[in-house]
This record gives C-alpha cells, sequence and structure tokens, in this order.
C-alpha cells in the first residue's frame, strides 16, 4: 500500500449515512437494537451481579454508548487525536466489564471496536486499535485455537469489507454531486445561450431597422425647421413608415425563428426573390434540414444582400444560388451591378457587418465584395 493509502481516512460521504437506502437503515438500527437488548439481557440475568451491581452496569452500559456515538462522530469529522481518545475508553470499557464477569458484553465491545476502527478510521490507525481488540477477544475466548483464529479473521475481514462498501458507496455519492453539478452548468450554458440567441436576433432585426427610422425621422423634422416642401418631407416620412412596416414584419419572422416555427429555407427564399423585382433563385445539393442557427444566418444574409441590392443598385438583375455540401452549407448572391438608387444613403435592415460576426460565430465565414459585374455576397456556414 501507498503511504497515502495507510494516513487516508475515508470520506464524509463514505462515513455519513447519507445515500443508504431505507433496508439499510432499518437494519443498521436492528443491529443496534439488537445489541443494547443483548448487554442488558446479560446484565439482569446474570446471577452474580445484585442491587447496585445491576445499576452500575446499566450505567457503563450508557457510558459505553456515549462513548460510541462520540466516536462515531470524530471519525465523521476527520479527528484523529479525539478518535483514538475516545477508542481507548471502548477497549478498557471491555476490560472493565471482562473483569467483571460480563464476558457476552466484553467480546461485543472488542469486536466492535475492530470492526469500526477499521470501517472508519485511517489504516495506520485502525490497525493497531483492530489488533488489540481481536488479541483481547482471542485471549478471553473460550472455543477452540481454530474457531478463534477464524473468527477473528472474520472479523478483521468484515471491519476492512465494510470499509470498502463505505468508499464505494461515498464515490457513488461524490459522482452523483459532481452529474448534478454538471447538469445545472449544462442548464445554465444553455439558458445563457439562449438569452444571447434571443439577444442577437432583438439587435439585428430592431436595433438597425429603428435606427435607419430615426435616420428618416430626423431629416423629416429639420426639412420642416428648414421650411422644404411638402413633397420632400413626405418622401422622408413614407421612408421611415416602410422602414417600421419591413421591421415589423422582420420581428414577427424573429420571433417565429425563436419558437422554432420557421418555414423551410427553400420556400422563405422563394418568397424573399418574389418580392426582389429581377432577383431568381437555384438550389443546388441534396436537401436537408439545418440547425436552427445555420438556418437564421442564411435567411438573414440572404434578406440583407436583397435589401443593398435594391437600394444600392436599383434594377440590376439578382441572382441567389444556395449550395447543400457534405459538412456546410453556400450562400452566394450576386447582382449585374447599377446606379446608385435615392435609398442607397438609408441605413441596412442588419449590416453586413453583423452578418459576418454571426457567421463567425458560427464556425464559418462571409465574404462581401465587388465582382466581375456588381457585388457578390458569399456565407459560408458548417452543418
Amino acid at each position: 500500500m501507498t503511504r497515502n493509502a495507510w494516513t487516508r481516512w475515508p470520506s464524509p460521504e463514505a462515513l455519513g449515512r447519507n445515500g443508504l437506502s431505507r433496508p439499510r437503515r432499518l437494519m443498521s438500527w436492528g443491529i443496534r437494537v439488537l445489541v443494547l437488548g443483548m448487554l442488558l439481557w446479560s446484565v439482569f440475568n446474570s446471577k452474580h451481579v445484585h442491587g447496585w451491581g445491576i445499576v452500575l452496569a446499566v450505567a457503563g452500559i450508557a457510558v459505553t454508548g456515549a462513548l460510541a456515538w462520540g466516536f462515531w462522530r470524530t471519525t465523521l469529522q476527520h479527528r484523529l487525536v479525539p478518535s483514538l481518545v475516545l477508542a481507548v475508553p471502548l477497549l478498557g470499557m471491555a476490560v472493565l466489564a471482562q473483569s467483571a464477569g460480563f464476558d457476552g458484553p466484553a467480546l461485543v465491545l472488542w469486536c466492535g471496536c475492530a470492526i469500526s476502527a477499521l470501517e472508519r478510521m485511517p489504516l495506520g490507525a485502525a490497525l493497531p486499535i483492530a489488533s488489540v481488540a481481536l488479541a483481547s477477544f482471542a485471549a478471553v475466548n473460550n472455543d477452540v485455537w481454530l474457531t478463534t483464529a477464524a473468527t477473528v479473521t472474520g472479523m478483521a475481514l468484515a471491519g476492512y469489507v465494510l470499509r470498502l462498501d463505505a468508499e464505494a458507496r461515498g464515490s457513488a455519492q461524490r459522482l452523483l454531486a459532481q452529474e448534478r453539478a454538471a447538469r445545472a452548468a449544462e442548464a445554465e450554458s444553455a439558458a445563457l445561450a439562449e438569452r444571447t440567441r434571443i439577444a442577437r436576433e432583438i439587435h439585428d432585426v430592431l436595433a438597425h431597422s429603428l435606427s435607419a427610422q430615426l435616420v428618416h425621422l430626423e431629416a423629416a423634422r429639420l426639412l420642416i425647421e428648414r421650411g422644404a416642401d411638402r413633397d420632400r418631407i413626405l418622401e422622408r416620412v413614407v421612408a421611415a413608415r416602410g422602414m417600421a412596416r419591413d421591421g415589423l414584419a422582420e420581428t414577427r419572422q424573429a420571433l417565429s425563428a425563436l419558437r422554432g416555427e420557421m418555414t423551410p429555407l427553400e420556400d422563405y427564399l422563394a418568397e424573399l426573390v418574389r418580392a426582389a423585382d429581377g432577383a431568381e433563385v437555384t438550389i443546388t445539393g441534396e436537401r436537408r434540414p439545418l440547425p436552427a442557427e445555420a438556418s437564421q444566418a442564411v435567411r438573414r444574409v440572404a434578406q440583407e444582400a436583397l435589401t443593398n441590392a435594391r437600394k444600392h443598385a436599383p434594377g440590376a438583375e439578382v441572382r441567389v444560388r444556395l449550395d447543400y455540401r457534405a459538412h456546410e452549407v453556400t450562400l452566394d448572391v450576386r447582382d449585374s451591378g447599377g446606379s446608385p438608387g435615392e435609398l442607397s444613403e438609408a441605413g441596412g435592415g442588419y449590416g453586413l457587418l453583423g452578418m459576418r460576426e454571426r457567421a463567425e460565430l458560427l464556425g464559418g465565414s462571409l465574404r462581401a465584395g465587388p465582382g466581375e459585374e456588381g457585388f457578390v455576397v458569399t456565407l459560408k456556414v458548417p452543418t
């Protein structure tokens, strides 16, 4: 054995009662009641003890019980010196009982001390106590030597087996506690991830949309203060109203996505290009359901790219291509180019920067820049 094995205490979980089944608890209390009954029976049925001798014997049993309870508490707290201090009087009570003619209680105390020490104390301290107790038991036992040797060996093995059983129970309790802590941490992490996802959706849908509305409304206010003509003011108000309407529709889509009620990605892209004049969609590869975050990223990037094409190159042809690959999905949106429109200075619904951050969080990438004819946005998301 290693040095640590000789000095290591059984864990508090092993020494405590937590984790014991109800039958084992009942059996433990039954054994205690049986031992107490045997001790009292031996006192009251002893022919050589009368009067005050019986009172002293009962008092000795009470003192022994208190010492045993104290030994249980100090070993549970891993206090070596108090445990040794209490073990010695317990052995002394066995010697006193033997000298007073109570052979049965003495044998019970010696065996109990040996088993309890082996079960509840470090082996380096338990073996001397168990050796003294079992040697005393063997010295006063009247059986033949072979029976006595077998009894002593059985008692030592019983104490060590109880120790192993207690340590196994303690290990099981620690593993159960660790599993519960891991589950709690996992649940907290999942809740945090969901809150982060909701915050990202709210930011993507509302923050940029509202900021764009504020730009138009602030421009309308300045035009009113400067006495501009009615048409210019109305143009800004109508633009703000349109963005508010689009933001409301996008908010409803985001809430549906958070509830897991998203339409199939292919249907969403088809509906999106129908609303954009001069756009077409092509889908290649084996179609399959995507994770919610990946599907939402594809939707957001497609919507942002089409919005940018409508603002910066109105009337241009836009080709949307969704390609399902073995381990990723690729979205490619490119336009044929054109002159900037009147909404080119308005803020985007989400912004390609936010989309790039979303893609990188999923382990993907987003590239946006001039192509051979117009502007190209390419999103790659692992699946």
